[in-house]
C-alpha cells in the first residue's frame, strides 16, 4: 500500500499563502475532532481553535484563564493532526512573561498548528467579550511578540497579536498598541470586541500588517461586535474573519433539542425516529475516514503478500 502523499508545504506555509492571497480568509472556530473535520469537509481553507470552546467543552468551565497550557496544546495537537488544512491556535496570554511565551510558542509549533494568537490581557484572562478586562503594559506585550517571533523554528509560523485594549483604552489606545505590536514583529493584528465598521476601517488604515476580525457567533448577533457581512469586511480591507463561537453554540442547541425530545418521549412509551435532527452512523464513519482505515486494515492484515526470503543453506 503506497504511503499517503506528502504535503507539498508546511501548514504554516499554506497559512502564509492564504494571507498573501487576494480573498478574505474565513476561519470557523473549532474545539474537537468533529468540528475541525466538518470545517474541512465543508470546504473552508483554514480553521482556528477557540479558547472559550476548549475551556467549555474540555473542562466544563468558563473562559476565564482556568485552562492551562498543557490542556490547550494537547487539544490543538489532536485537532491539527486530524485534518490537512492549517489550524491557528488560541494561545491566550502566552501563559506568562516573554520567556514563558518563547517556550509556549515552541510547544504549539511542535503540536502542528500553523500559528498562534497571543493577547495583551492581564492574567488570569477572560473572554474578550466579557466585562472587567484589563491589559498589560504595551511594552511588555511588545516583548512577548518579539519572543514569540524569535521562538519559532519555521519562519512561516504565524504570530498574531491580539489586543483587548478597546474596552480599556478605546480605539485610539488599541491602534497605538497594534502599531507597536506590528513593529515588534507580529504578522497579523486582531483587536477584540471592536465596535463596528468605523473602528474596523480606522484599524485597517492605521496598521501596516493584515487585520483579523472576530465575528463571534457568525449567524447570531451579540451585544458587543455587531454582525457584518463577510463581503463587507473584505471591502473594509479585513484579511481574516474568525467565528469562534458559531460551532460550539450550534452544537449546544442541537444537543439540547435532542435531549428535550428524548426526555419528552420517555413517558409516552413510543419510539421516536428523527433523522432530520441527527446524522446517521455512516455519516460519522465517513467524517472520521472509517473507509480509509478499513482499507488500511485489509492491506496490512493481509500476510499473503509478504514474501519471506528463503533460508540459505549452511556452508
Amino acid at each position: 500500500m503506497s504511503s499517503e502523499p506528502k504535503q507539498q508545504a508546511t501548514r504554516a506555509r499554506r497559512m502564509r499563502d492564504l494571507i498573501a492571497a487576494d480573498e478574505i480568509i474565513v476561519s470557523p472556530g473549532v474545539f474537537d475532532g468533529y468540528s475541525v473535520r466538518l470545517v474541512e469537509k465543508m470546504g473552508f481553507k483554514t480553521a482556528c481553535t477557540t479558547g472559550a470552546g476548549l475551556s467549555n467543552s474540555r473542562l466544563g468551565v468558563p473562559d476565564v484563564g482556568i485552562m492551562g497550557l498543557t490542556d490547550n496544546v494537547e487539544a490543538c495537537r489532536m485537532m491539527a493532526r486530524s485534518v490537512s488544512i492549517p489550524v491557528m491556535a488560541d494561545a491566550d496570554t502566552g501563559y506568562g512573561n516573554p520567556v514563558t511565551v518563547y517556550h509556549t510558542v515552541q510547544r504549539f509549533e511542535e503540536a502542528g498548528v500553523a500559528g498562534v494568537n497571543i493577547e495583551d490581557q492581564v492574567s488570569p484572562k477572560r473572554c474578550g467579550h466579557m466585562a472587567g478586562k484589563d491589559v498589560i503594559d504595551m511594552r511588555e506585550m511588545a516583548r512577548k511578540i518579539e519572543a514569540a517571533c524569535d521562538a519559532r523554528r519555521d519562519d512561516d509560523f504565524v504570530v498574531l497579536a491580539r489586543t483587548d485594549a478597546i474596552a480599556v483604552e478605546g480605539i485610539d489606545g488599541a491602534i497605538r498598541r497594534a502599531r507597536l505590536y506590528a513593529k515588534a514583529g507580529a504578522d497579523m493584528i486582531f483587536a477584540d470586541a471592536i465596535a463596528g465598521e468605523e473602528q474596523i476601517k480606522r484599524l485597517v488604515e492605521a496598521v501596516p500588517i493584515p487585520v483579523s476580525v472576530n465575528m463571534g457567533f457568525g449567524i447570531r448577533n451579540r451585544p458587543t461586535t455587531p454582525l457584518i457581512p463577510i463581503r463587507r469586511l473584505a471591502e473594509l480591507g479585513v484579511k481574516r474573519v474568525t467565528l469562534p463561537r458559531m460551532l460550539p453554540a450550534a452544537a449546544l442547541m442541537a444537543m439540547e433539542n435532542a435531549l428535550a425530545i428524548l426526555k419528552d418521549s420517555i413517558p409516552t412509551g413510543e419510539v421516536v425516529d428523527r433523522p432530520d435532527l441527527l446524522v446517521g452512523i455512516d455519516d460519522i464513519w465517513d467524517l472520521m475516514e472509517q473507509p480509509r482505515i478499513k482499507q488500511m486494515e485489509n492491506y496490512y492484515n493481509d500476510l499473503s503478500g509478504v514474501v519471506v526470503p528463503e533460508e540459505r543453506a549452511a556452508s
